[in-house]
């Protein structure tokens, strides 16, 4: 993926400042001068600022110039829990109202839905490109199409896997009805009932729903505020338990915001290699970094074909467009069989609108522009909460992806909390759905994937200053 212009002279502010080289209040160059000493333009540099803004290391003093921040913001993190192996049933109560929409028209401002909103979704652009697939191909897109997925799409989903570092064949590709489709595939191909299967905590309630109609036993694997996916953990209860699959979202999890560093990605594939356990790897995110490069993945590492990797392009584009992928490793043959049995074929629309997308560079300006609204968005939610919530209350910066999560102070009355905040219109989703164990009690989770109108920065102070 195309990286920003900017970059050009961002990197290098944004590495001098993390490493203490710049200091709070250190005047930054002008535009004449780094207009002068990289060649770009003006609206460029302006653009890079911007993002540099965005992400607390900046600010504009009118008339003056560009100045290193004087109000650092550090994440407040929480110290590590310590968890033992448990081995559960995944049983689990039904939460789907809690992570999904209000009726339309509804007046609640929603933090509680991991979807973009309408306002952020490209819709002249889809609404365009599904009219142009629909005149060039007519009735064709009426018929059967290859039960695996059309064979341009899937060269396309390669060509750019591999621009991260990420090998994926033609012979292990299906093309599915979305994200958890995909799952469902891989957790099937690779479990059958009453197998252990190790889970993120906290997870997100989606995974967990699928777990519970395969039938399948959890042990929840602890995330760990600095890198993720707690791979010690994860040794011990391979070593005390039969673990069958682990299910794991390494770059900026959901509800989290946490990308694990590319030596732990190494790790946790060579544990599992060790013992034999098969990786499923959630990466409908993994395109919204807010800074940086697009992360690597699990598969970058594997050379076993453990790693089932699964993503969608209804986090990226439009919810309503149904349609993602799984590499499915060394358990092809099963996953192409249990796909088949789910329905042969994935709507052709769909298919061809986001074909023709990612052959040109439609998607690519899409995604540079919904990346940086998301971390704007990012950093305006985080200075809200920090402003307005008890100041005991946690709050992890997220590091791409569009989720935040807050953890409440220990004596604040969560019932209470969550009856004011719907009585005032405001929704997050309760931390308690994201764990088989009821675990996440005083924790929320808010979604900041729309546009921040005015009404919506009120409704998250109001929660604030209720609580």
């Amino acid at each position: 993926m195309k990286s920003y212009k900017f970059e050009l002279f961002t990197s290098t502010i944004e590495k001098n400042i993390k490493n203490g080289i710049f200091k709070a209040g250190h005047k930054l160059p002008s535009i004449r001068e780094l207009k002068e000493q990289f060649q770009i333009s003006v609206s460029t540099i302006q653009s890079g600022y911007e993002y540099l803004m965005i992400h607390g290391l900046v600010e504009s003093i009118p008339k003056s110039g560009y100045y290193v921040s004087q109000r650092t913001r550090e994440s407040k993190i929480e110290s590590k829990t310590i968890y033992i192996p448990v081995v559960r049933d995944a049983v689990f109560k039904n939460h789907l109202a809690l992570t999904t929409s209000a009726r339309p028209g509804s007046k609640f401002s929603e933090f509680n839905v991991a979807a973009p909103g309408d306002l952020l979704v490209p819709q002249k652009l889809l609404l365009r490109t599904m009219q142009q697939v629909i005149r060039e191909q007519g009735a064709g897109l009426l018929r059967y199409y290859p039960s695996n997925g059309s064979i341009e799409l899937k060269e396309h989903i390669i060509t750019r896997a591999a621009a991260y570092r990420t090998v994926i064949h033609m012979d292990e590709l299906l093309i599915t009805d979305g994200a958890l489709q995909a799952l469902y595939i891989a957790l099937a191909a690779v479990c059958v009932a009453g197998d252990i299967v190790a889970v993120e905590s906290p997870c997100v309630f989606s995974i967990l729903e699928v777990i519970r109609v395969l039938n399948l036993k959890v042990i929840e694997i602890p995330i760990t505020p600095i890198t993720g996916f707690d791979v010690d953990f994860f040794v011990r209860a391979c070593r005390d338990n039969k673990v069958k699959a682990a299910i794991v979202t390494p770059n900026f999890h959901n509800p989290t915001g946490i990308l694990m560093p590319d030596e732990q990605k190494l790790a946790l594939v060579t544990i599992a290699q060790q013992y034999d356990v098969a990786l499923i790897e959630n990466d409908i995110y993994g395109d919204l970094n807010f800074h940086g490069q697009r992360p690597s993945t699990l598969r970058t590492f594997d050379v076993s074909g453990l790693v089932l990797t699964y993503s969608s392009y209804s986090k990226t584009l439009a919810p309503g467009i149904r349609l993602g992928w799984l590499a499915a490793g060394k358990f092809m043959q099963r996953a192409e069989q249990i796909k088949f049995s789910l329905g042969s074929t994935i709507s052709p629309v769909y298919q061809e609108t986001v074909n023709k997308l990612l052959k040109g560079s439609s998607y690519d300006r899409h995604i540079r522009s919904f990346r940086m609204q998301l971390a704007k968005n990012a950093y305006c939610a985080v200075n809200l909460l920090s402003d307005t919530f008890p100041s005991k209350t946690s709050i992890l910066m997220p590091e791409g992806g569009y989720n935040i999560w807050v953890k409440m102070p220990d004596e604040t009355d969560m019932d209470k909390f969550y009856k004011q905040c719907e009585r005032i219109g405001v929704r997050f989703t309760p931390g308690y759905t994201f764990s088989f164990s009821g675990a996440f009690g005083n924790y929320f989770r808010l979604v900041f994937a729309d546009k921040f109108s005015n009404k919506k920065m009120e409704a998250i102070k109001l929660a604030g200053q209720l609580s």
